[in-house]
């Protein structure tokens, strides 16, 4: 084993969680050092340019929620790379009967809207008058809307939403830990509607901006520009191919251990280890710290989910593309889960006179289609698409990124997992269990 170096913090995992805790720290004036299992910053961000094509094959935009991103953007120098979404993308549709419909965002536009029935929008009228639910703790993301807007809703609004941000299935999803908010509105208001208006006001006094408001951003050239600069701020504290192996405890510090290229053991001494690192990869190296840790680090479900990217020249499509894309509910039985029209959303995305799309495919609801042949499963996609689309001909680009674990699912009993993070901590001062399997995704 190599000697062992000495800092004041390990962080684990060099993706947008990791560098921005590391970056804001050395601010600080902390010595930080982070380890990174690969070759190059990023983790889930991954941005490719081929043939004029611009390819976000993870995340592919952000949402200014808070004004610590702007602190963030400035003190990288990204101010010229910074781009905020175009307003032609600001419109949203869901599946209906294979018909598109755009997602109301006003009272009159609910009222008028053919993506609900008139039933339907009379019961979401009935929320106000529904009482708490008395084991809200428990229940499942779909009982809970059932309960308080009604089962069209769920099908036609929440489901698709889902699908969209967590590729989730709602009967799966625990309301508490998933969407904590919106618990929180049943909890500390006795409704949505209500609740919705009231916390309104709270979130401008914490200068916070709403989800449903917030300003959807990239950069110039992708996603992991973000990382990217980070990582190149920090330099040589952040440290690539460096596998964690484990995390011991002497005298009130932290050994880590780790492998260094595959070929020397190293490890640093530190005050304190912050763990960005996906569950299933830090359940490994806590358990010779943390008791019971597989149990709850290995037990948190990462369905697959396939990224598809299509590249057409502008003539060959058929429909306007005047918003951000759709999301398609289970009811719709299609092969992906929704679209998004990247070309409208940011510039830069496609050469000139082309357009690119995104697709997701797969996720807790459709994990069998992965038992197909990838490139089989794709040829199924593009039909399906180009046929909602109205698109001519073949993709001139074409390509997918396959995720075999991809977005942890906050399923009903999350709760136990969350309570024994939080004992860990409370156990172990210095160490802080962080990414997306962690206070949300």
């Amino acid at each position: 084993m190599d000697q062992t170096l000495d800092t004041d913090i390990v962080v684990i995992g060099a993706g947008v969680s990791g560098l921005s805790t590391a970056f804001w720290l050395h601010k600080k004036g902390f010595k930080v050092i982070v380890l990174e299992k690969n070759a190059v910053a990023g983790g889930s961000m991954e941005s490719i340019r081929q043939d004029g094509f611009l390819f976000d094959r993870g995340p592919n935009s952000g949402l200014e929620t808070t004004p610590l991103i702007q602190e963030l953007v400035k003190d990288l120098g990204l101010q010229n790379e910074f781009l905020y979404s175009s307003t032609q993308g600001s419109k949203r549709y869901v599946m209906r009967d294979n018909e598109l419909h755009a997602i109301p965002t006003t009272p009159q536009g609910f009222l008028q809207t053919k993506l609900f029935s008139g039933k339907a929008k009379w019961r979401v009228l009935k929320e106000p008058f529904i009482k708490r639910s008395s084991d809200g703790y428990y229940q499942s993301l779909a009982d809970f809307v059932r309960r308080r807007l009604g089962e069209e809703f769920l099908d036609y609004a929440i489901d698709p939403f889902v699908s969209g941000v967590y590729a989730g299935d709602p009967e799966k999803l625990s309301v508490k830990s998933a969407f904590p908010k919106v618990y929180n509105l049943e909890e500390k208001y006795g409704g949505l509607i209500v609740g919705a208006a009231r916390s309104t006001k709270e979130r401008r006094q914490r200068a916070e901006t709403s989800k449903q408001s917030a300003k959807m951003f990239s950069f110039t050239n992708g996603m992991q520009s973000l990382p990217n600069t980070i990582a190149n701020k920090l330099g040589d504290r952040v440290k690539y191919l460096c596998d964690v192996l484990s995390i011991t405890k002497s005298e009130g510090r932290y050994n880590v251990i780790y492998n260094r290229g595959g070929d020397f053991t190293s490890s640093i001494s530190t005050r304190a280890v912050i763990s960005t690192a996906p569950s299933y990869v830090a359940s490994r190296y806590f358990s010779h710290l943390l008791p019971d840790s597989p149990a709850h680090f290995d037990a948190i479900y990462h369905p697959p989910v396939m990224v598809v990217f299509l590249g057409y020249k502008g003539n060959q499509i058929g429909r306007e593309l005047d918003g951000f894309g759709y999301l398609i509910p289970g009811k719709e039985n299609k092969n992906y889960l929704g679209a998004i029209w990247s070309s409208t959303i940011f510039p830069n995305r496609a050469p000139q006179d082309s357009e690119c799309f995104t697709l997701f495919v797969g996720g807790a609801r459709k994990t069998e289609l992965f038992d197909l042949n990838k490139d089989e499963l794709v040829d199924k996609v593009v039909e399906e698409f180009s046929k909602q689309m109205a698109i001519t001909g073949t993709p001139v680009y074409k390509n997918y990124r396959f995720w075999s674990k991809a977005i942890p699912q906050y399923n009903t009993g999350y709760i136990e997992h969350e309570n024994y993070f939080d004992s860990c901590e409370e156990n172990f001062p210095g160490i802080y269990i962080s990414g997306n399997f962690r206070g949300g995704i």
